[in-house]
């Protein structure tokens, strides 16, 4: 398992967790229609909301063990938007 905010910076999505966190704690991440907390854990299938200046919508495919390379980000997410 593994925070919103980490796996958003993990996979590259967001470039910084404490970025991730922010949006997070300012209610600008969605799973579904619920806003979600930086702590909350994700799972495979989960579609993630970012909103703010940068709105993106992401479906979670697989989760890291830790940081992920450029080149194998794509294992993890898809872009939906």
């Amino acid at each position: 398992m593994m925070r919103i905010d980490d796996y958003l910076s993990s996979v590259g999505v967001i470039k910084r967790r404490t970025v991730a966190k922010e949006l997070a704690s300012s209610g600008l991440i969605e799973i579904g229609d619920r806003k979600v907390k930086a702590s909350y854990q994700v799972k495979t299938g989960d579609r993630i909301s970012v909103k703010g200046s940068h709105p993106v919508t992401v479906e979670v495919l697989d989760i890291p063990n830790g940081s992920v390379p450029r080149e194998g980000r794509d294992r993890y997410f898809k872009t939906l938007d």
